[in-house]
């Protein structure tokens, strides 16, 4: 496979980068991320970027399992260097594609146990991580992996939804629920947590009740037209401070014109612009894990939701890798 190496300008001793886009045609050579080397290509990495196919969670549309390959096919025009965050991700950390974690996909609390111990694995000695779903109940068993290695964190979580109902069907463990469990569990500090871009029908006023109840902060997805970007990211940095961070993205957050293949669209959504500059405001945060969730490709065309969620995660590695 054809890599930038430590030997050429940029990378730093020691790391391999991703295929050199100038040697090696987009449409070429092995699918991972960005098109990274795999995880067994090198001897130690920094960041890892894992699928999670799962979708036994789903409450509508299934597909997302189908999600972390479509992410790792939309992210083959990702390049080194990222202007908006003046950095090259790549060449300051040994970034890998740590391919997808297996589990049972007919058992939910079977599955959600694996996961958890399949990231631990991946970040117990130091390294971070970037997750690519998979539905949203994927958030529950990276959250506890997270707190057996950093202990509570804050959340930012970028959803249409808000995910802390606590049944559906009377089954704890679904796409609707991670963060009432989390909450149960103390996984995420409270008064410190926030849910950013929830909009459209819900089943009661006392869902917003329960949820305040839980801890969370909400910025509505209206707010978007009210208040400027810098704003809400100043909000954000002050309710975090210098807690370890979490950030869990459900592709649904867009809006259907930006991520049309997403398992439960919402109208009115954030613009994918708006979504990545509030991310690149998390610059300088203690962010230790992100995941990407509810990408379903049956329902995308053009690639529209999988170049979105692709480059969500290129910014993910990228605040990553700034971290000193």
């Amino acid at each position: 496979m054809q890599s930038l190496t430590n030997g050429q300008p940029g990378a730093a001793a020691g790391t391999t980068g991703p295929v050199d886009g100038l040697q090696v045609p987009r449409y070429a050579g092995h699918t991972t991320f960005a098109r990274l080397p795999r995880i067994e290509d090198v001897q130690r990495h920094d960041i890892a970027v894992v699928g999670i196919p799962f979708d036994t969670g789903v409450t509508y549309r299934p597909g997302a399992r189908f999600g972390p390959a479509h992410i790792r096919q939309s992210s083959r025009l990702l390049r080194p260097y990222n202007p908006a965050l003046d950095v090259e991700p790549f060449a300051h950390r040994q970034v890998v594609d740590a391919g997808d974690l297996t589990f049972n996909p007919f058992d939910i609390e079977a599955a959600v146990a694996q996961i958890e111990q399949g990231a631990v694995e991946l970040i117990r000695d130091g390294a971070t991580l970037v997750s690519l779903g998979g539905d949203h109940t994927i958030a529950y068993p990276l959250l506890k992996a997270v707190n057996r290695i950093h202990g509570q964190v804050a959340l930012v979580h970028f959803d249409a939804h808000l995910d802390t109902w606590d049944t559906y069907f009377n089954t704890p463990l679904t796409h609707g629920t991670p963060f009432r469990r989390a909450a149960e569990e103390g996984l995420f500090v409270s008064g410190h947590s926030a849910h950013v871009g929830i909009r459209g029908s819900l089943y009661s006023r006392n869902d917003l009740t329960e949820d305040a109840d839980m801890g969370f902060h909400v910025v509505h997805c209206r707010d978007l037209h009210r208040r400027s970007i810098d704003d809400i990211v100043d909000e954000l940095r002050r309710s975090i401070g210098d807690l370890p961070l979490y950030v869990s993205v459900d592709i649904d957050v867009l809006d259907p014109a930006h991520a049309p293949g997403t398992g439960t669209p919402e109208a009115g959504g954030m613009t994918s612009r708006e979504l990545l500059e509030i991310v690149r405001g998390f610059d300088g945060l203690n962010l230790v894990a992100a995941d990407i969730v509810e990408v379903a490709p049956a329902y995308d065309h053009a690639e529209i939701t999988g170049v979105a969620a692709a480059n969500l995660g290129y910014e993910f590695v990228s605040l990553l890798a700034r971290k000193a």
